[in-house]
């Protein structure tokens, strides 16, 4: 039966058989390189159909093998995003051509404030910031500030175009955003007091910026309405009343000034001097101020100097019985002796001509002052969240906390959790200083509770107290609270705390 296959020859008598299979191998490979030089003309064929192009976006460049036909297809088929500003050439419509190089001009993108305004962004193929600023239909006249990124110039700088190097999008890259800054001169008019108004066109924020750029040096003695620090609005007119540079020897020395005064009595009223007696100025008082004036003050005076020499007095504490514990009153506030000796001195224009002695004597004798200190002890009663309290005592104290954890003692030691007194750490132990509250006495604090005095530590010393914790329940503390001593008193009182 036929199989569609050529059947194979008869193998020739006096052929071995393994010879015959081998021959017939051999013929059978003889067709794969026909099948492969085929295969190769077909490839060539279909690779000869792709157009080779190059893109060009800045400095960066793509080679693209495409079937596209016109410019835009390629771009779109490279992911390349175009801005309506952004400059292709060839045009996106134009038909490719093999090896063909599509050129992108990126356009600028700028943020432009306008007289403080908020930024509006503009795209551009322009690089001057007058060009930009046509577009928003701005002029930029002479006396106008333009500064491009806080620079005063008119050019944009350059920035570098790419596009990823996943071919997927574009990107403007620049080492920096670009900014252009434009506030329009506003029109001031400066009225001197002794000239005509002159007006400027000025940029300045301030009234005394405005005035410096017209050449106005303002002194502190001068008036200028608006103040140099206020604001420059739309149709300011500033009023200057300037100052007249004077000097005045006074006392030996010579002051240099300048005023507003009209005539030397107003000077001298400005500059808090005072004529006493006999005194009197060249020129005279009513003279008017004129610019460079020289004023002298001659001093003529005749006086009786009183000198005179504390006698320090002495101070004494004293306790008293009829005074409250933790009260003072001065029972005697103390009077300094007073030695006194009276000199009659001649001055003329501050020039001593003569000194005599005519007293010397103890005006007052000192009297010690005395303070006294209370002993007695008044028992007072407090109402409290839990029930009234019988005190002796109140001290005012910085509070602290702690609890075993937190006392600074290591966790191995046998006494670890213990206070002085033997007692486990809990609340109601309360740490203190027995130079000011003595040990097992019941103190309450206003906050806490009932507390006993039964523990002490290094940084607790004079008027410190610190409040006990379980580890479970430790409140923080660092405030200044009263604390109340607790009956019954004591029989060892220390009856002046520092």
């Amino acid at each position: 039966m036929s199989t569609g296959k050529d059947p194979l020859p008869p193998r020739p008598s006096g052929i071995r058989p393994s010879y015959y299979r081998d021959w017939r191998l051999s013929k059978s490979w003889r067709i794969v390189p026909v099948i492969l030089a085929a295969l190769s003309l077909l490839t060539a064929g279909y690779l000869s159909t792709f157009t080779p192009v190059k893109i060009v976006d800045g400095s960066h460049t793509i080679s693209l093998s495409t079937h596209q036909t016109t410019v835009g297809d390629a771009l779109r088929e490279a992911t390349i995003t175009l801005q309506p500003e952004d400059i292709i050439s060839p045009a996106l419509t134009a038909p490719l051509s093999r090896n063909e190089t599509i050129t992108i001009q990126r356009a600028l993108e700028v943020r432009v404030n306008v007289d403080g305004q908020a930024p509006r962004l503009v795209r551009t193929q322009s690089h001057s910031a007058l060009d930009v600023l046509a577009q928003l239909g701005l002029h930029v006249n002479a006396h106008d500030l333009l500064l491009v990124n806080n620079m005063p110039t008119s050019s944009l700088p350059e920035v570098t175009n790419a596009i990823s190097s996943a071919g997927s999008g574009s990107s403007n890259l620049s080492a920096g955003p670009i900014n252009i800054t434009f506030k329009r001169a506003q029109k001031v008019v400066i009225q001197p007091s002794d000239s005509s108004p002159i007006t400027i066109e000025t940029t300045s924020h301030t009234v005394g910026e405005a005035l410096m750029q017209a050449g106005y040096k303002v002194y502190l003695a001068d008036q200028v309405v608006p103040s140099p620090g206020e604001p420059i609005q739309v149709g300011t007119h500033i009023v200057i009343s300037p100052s007249k540079p004077i000097s005045v020897w006074v006392d030996g020395r010579q002051v240099k000034a300048r005023t507003q005064g009209a005539t030397v009595s107003d000077v001298l009223a400005d500059m808090n001097i005072v004529l006493y007696g006999m005194d009197y100025t060249r020129p005279s008082l009513n003279t008017p101020v004129s610019s460079g004036m020289e004023i002298h003050v001659v001093r003529v005076r005749q006086d009786i100097v009183v000198n005179q020499e504390v006698i320090p007095f002495d101070t004494r504490v004293e306790p008293s019985n009829d005074v409250e514990l933790d009260h003072e009153i001065m029972a005697q506030a103390g009077t300094p002796g007073v030695h006194e000796w009276r000199t009659l001195v001649t001055y003329e224009d501050d020039v001593v001509t003569n000194r005599e002695r005519i007293a010397d004597f103890i005006a007052r004798a000192p009297q010690p002052r005395i303070y006294q200190y209370g002993t007695k002890i008044v028992i007072h009663t407090l109402n409290t969240p839990d029930g009234p309290i019988h005190y002796w005592r109140v001290i005012h104290m910085l509070a602290t906390s702690y609890s075993a954890s937190t006392a600074g003692v290591s966790l191995g030691v046998s006494y670890y959790g213990h206070v002085r007194c033997g007692f486990t750490m809990r609340k109601g132990i309360v740490a203190v200083d027995p130079a000011y509250i003595s040990l097992h006495t019941n103190v309450y604090v206003d906050g806490y509770g009932s507390g006993y005095a039964c523990d002490t530590g290094s940084a607790i010393v004079g008027k410190r107290i610190d409040l006990g914790y379980d580890d479970d329940n430790l409140q923080l503390w660092y405030r200044w609270v009263d604390v109340y001593l607790l009956t019954p008193v004591p029989a060892n009182i220390r009856y002046q705390l520092d």
